[in-house]
């Protein structure tokens, strides 16, 4: 009995036992997987332990995979979705109509499980998964889909009315396929997110339908503004038209249709400020279903829009949620790459500057690095704000002031954006990139401190960094792309770091001190996982805020069930390639959770499906990059750099071997910056580099501090000394070449170390003066 037979006897036959503890799917093919899954969703919550092991464990392949049907398991699985609703009380119908979209041949005749289906939901109260529902419901024909949508239709909204009209008005593969946008479920895995929205995108006639909606919402809007619709706090749009509404800019954000922005500056102040003095808002709900949109599918003027209503709005607890929800949108814009690039030039001229009068003076914004803002009379800069400015042009000074926040934020947003294209090595054609990025106002400040390559010649690329040379020329159709250091030869990354070290120049983010990360000998071995990361003490809560900050998702570990383990992923190189870093709880420390850090393993989309790959196969930059973002959060979350852990009892032996431990390649990248920075410090004649330590010679001892954890010993008996880190700080005129909280701090400690006579902290003299 081959394994798919083995499985569906032990699914179906309480009494059979599969003799494995935990059954391994990856042999069955996704047809196999698919005659399963309903014989899986027939087994109950009282079925005996070994079904339930099978279940779970089919269930969970079809969360990885994308499982096939043929006509008869899409009969079965309609069959068990009716046999399902006495013991659960609902029917998943996106998972049936999933089938629907997987099948293999000729669909079967399913009018009867379909009408059962229909008709036990819509005797329920509330009506869910609409879209499935008018799916399931056409294959019952005839009065189903009359009550169906007599049903749906209750709202009495003219824009429901139309989605609906829409909806039944489509082929049944389509509207198979808009059903995955009302997927609720987790028992089968959903196609990725960009994958349902760009495939729901390419519906004509939802795409029309989408710009139909968003454009009725913002005439209804401008209607109770002007006084013909009544105003009512929060009423403006119902509770499905809100869903609706969120849709339909999910599909025209997705397509990044030219009329969005004007649309947007309509309708987003028409459901946030309400057309009275009140502090409340025409709808609150479809304001936060926007920019839960824009979370997904992010644009430029959208963010901009967004932060315009976040000025004016007026109730009070409304900002501080833009203010959060606003965060992952930006994060979000610098993943999308495509349109992130795009900037406002916000009223900046040619070169960066902006001018606005205030009586007799002049504020100045000027965006060099970063933005600043400064005043001036009759021409003359002023150390500071004026006082008749404070007094009499609060509003602008204010307004200035967010203005510079601003432009910093989408500075940061264009700096992760670049970054974010190392994966897909994003190519820009030369014309465009020094118009739009090279030349913009805004832009430049970033763009002329990253190192670009330019294609002057098929296959002829030249590296240039705009800050230091003039632009070569090349046709308006050539290639430009960031430089990275994987492609270049060590003789031409040390020029980089040595011209970027002489010129003081401060790279947005790590360029030509970036790390790169090659395949092991040990990786060759294991071939289709990493474990260069694993068994690693860390602090859990820090590690997931920044599998947050970082682009990572990640369930959220904890003494419940299932929270013992699991994977944080990435997707990378434009959802081609899935990086997972496994990790589960080790023990708690107070309020603190510690994780242990396990294996790191790739996949590839193969036809819509992830496929395990070995290492060997994922190109280098995706490989390098992924790798070097799990070596930032061991970096910066490992028990090994934390002096709290000096005196713990079991993690204290983790904590002595990776605290000194051999240097990772982002601390060899820390130790390359420090070679050149050394010579140019005042302390240069009390400090050397000694394989992975920074030797500082005080005048009481002699220091090693170490270059991946910041901990320090002491010499000649390797004592070790504890610094909490407040207490050092580097002189804030020391030029890095790149930001590093960690390098910052080993200097920090450095400058502290060789004016040890000058200490008189007594906590830190106390431990100097017991050895010496």
């Amino acid at each position: 009995m081959d394994l798919a037979a083995r499985l569906m006897r032990a699914l179906t036959d309480p009494d059979f036992e599969l003799g494995e503890r935990w059954p391994d799917l990856s042999q069955i093919s996704d047809e196999e997987l698919g005659g399963l899954l309903p014989a899986a969703y027939r087994v109950g919550r009282s079925a005996p332990h070994s079904m339930m092991t099978v279940r779970f464990a089919v269930e969970d392949a079809g969360r990885e995979r994308q499982p096939r049907y043929t006509p008869d398991a899409c009969r079965r699985m309609f069959e068990a979705l009716v046999a399902g609703t006495d013991s659960r009380d609902w029917a998943d119908l996106t998972l049936g109509v999933g089938t629907l979209a997987r099948c293999t041949g000729p669909l079967p005749d399913l009018s009867g499980p379909a009408r059962a289906l229909v008709e036990f939901l819509l005797g329920k109260d509330d009506v869910r998964q609409p879209y499935a529902l008018l799916a399931v419901a056409g294959l019952a024909g005839g009065g189903t889909l009359s009550a169906a949508v007599d049903r749906l239709s209750r709202d009495g909204s003219p824009i429901v009315a139309d989605e609906i009209a829409v909806l039944t008005g489509l082929a049944p593969a389509e509207q198979a396929l808009l059903s995955e946008i009302d997927r609720d479920h987790t028992f089968v895995s959903p196609p990725p997110l960009s994958d349902v929205w760009r495939r729901a995108a390419d519906v004509p006639a939802y795409v029309a339908f989408a710009r139909r909606a968003l454009e009725a919402a913002a005439d209804r809007t401008d209607a109770i503004r002007a006084g013909t619709i009544p105003y009512r706090a929060d009423k403006a749009f119902t509770a499905r038209e809100v869903v609706t509404l969120g849709q339909a800019a999910r599909v025209a954000l997705q397509r990044d249709e030219r009329w969005l922005p004007e649309l947007f500056d309509r309708l987003l102040p028409g459901i946030a400020i309400a057309p009275t003095p009140a502090k409340t808002l025409p709808s609150q709900a479809l304001l936060y279903e926007l920019v839960r949109a824009a979370q997904d599918f992010p644009t430029p003027e959208l963010v901009t829009a967004i932060r315009t209503v976040r000025k004016d709005v007026r109730h009070a607890g409304v900002p501080k949620q833009l203010d959060k929800m606003l965060k992952k949108v930006e994060a979000a814009l610098a993943e999308r790459t495509d349109v992130a690039l795009r900037l406002p030039t916000l009223g900046f001229d040619d070169d960066g500057v902006l001018r606005r009068v205030a009586g007799d003076h002049t504020a100045v914004v000027t965006v060099a690095d970063t933005a600043a803002l400064t005043w001036e009379k009759d021409g003359r800069p002023l150390r500071s704000l004026p006082a008749a400015v404070r007094r009499d042009h609060a509003d602008l000074v204010k307004e200035l002031r967010d203005l510079v926040k601003r432009v910093g934020v989408q500075l940061g947003t264009l700096a992760r954006a670049l970054e974010g294209g190392f994966t897909v090595d994003a190519v820009h054609p030369y014309g465009r990139w020094r118009a739009e990025l090279a030349g913009h106002p805004l832009a430049r400040a970033v763009v002329r401190r990253l190192i670009w390559e330019i294609e002057v010649a098929p296959g002829d690329w030249r590296a240039v960094l705009p800050e230091a040379e003039h632009l070569p020329d090349a046709p308006d159709d050539a290639s430009v792309r960031l430089w990275h250091p994987i492609r270049s030869d060590p003789g031409t990354v040390r020029a980089w770091r040595d011209l970027l070290t002489e010129r003081r120049v401060r790279q947005p983010f790590k360029q030509a001190f970036r790390e790169i990360y090659l395949l092991t000998p040990a990786e060759e071995e294991t071939r289709v996982y990493s474990n260069r990361f694993a068994a690693h003490l860390v602090h859990y809560h820090r590690m997931f805020a920044l599998f947050r900050a970082r682009g990572w998702t990640s369930d959220r570990l904890g003494p419940w069930d299932g929270g013992g383990e699991d994977a944080a992923e990435r997707t990378l190189a434009a959802g081609e390639w899935r990086i997972r870093f496994f990790h589960a709880l080790a023990d708690r420390a107070g309020d603190d959770l510690l994780a242990a850090t396990d294996q790191v393993r790739f996949a590839r989309r193969v036809d819509g499906v992830w496929r395990e790959a070995p290492l060997a196969d994922v190109p280098l930059l995706v490989f390098s990059e992924a790798m070097r973002d799990v070596d930032l959060f061991i970096g910066v979350t490992s028990i090994a750099a934390d002096p709290d852990w000096t005196d713990r009892g079991p993690e204290r032996a983790y904590w002595e071997r990776a605290g000194f431990a051999e240097l990772t390649e982002s601390a060899e990248a820390r130790r390359d910056a420090l070679a050149r920075i050394l010579p140019r410090l005042k302390i240069a004649d009390r400090c050397s580099l000694d394989g992975r330590f920074l030797v500082v010679r005080g005048g009481l001892r002699t220091y090693k501090i170490h270059l991946g954890s910041a901990n320090i010993l002491m010499e000649p008996d390797d004592a070790y000394l504890c610094i909490v880190p407040s207490r050092g700080r580097a002189d804030g005129r020391v030029f890095l070449p790149f930001e590093d909280d960690r390098l910052s701090l080993i200097l920090s400690k450095a400058f502290l170390l060789a004016a040890d006579t000058d200490i008189t902290d007594e906590s830190i003299l106390t431990q100097i003066e017991r050895g010496a």
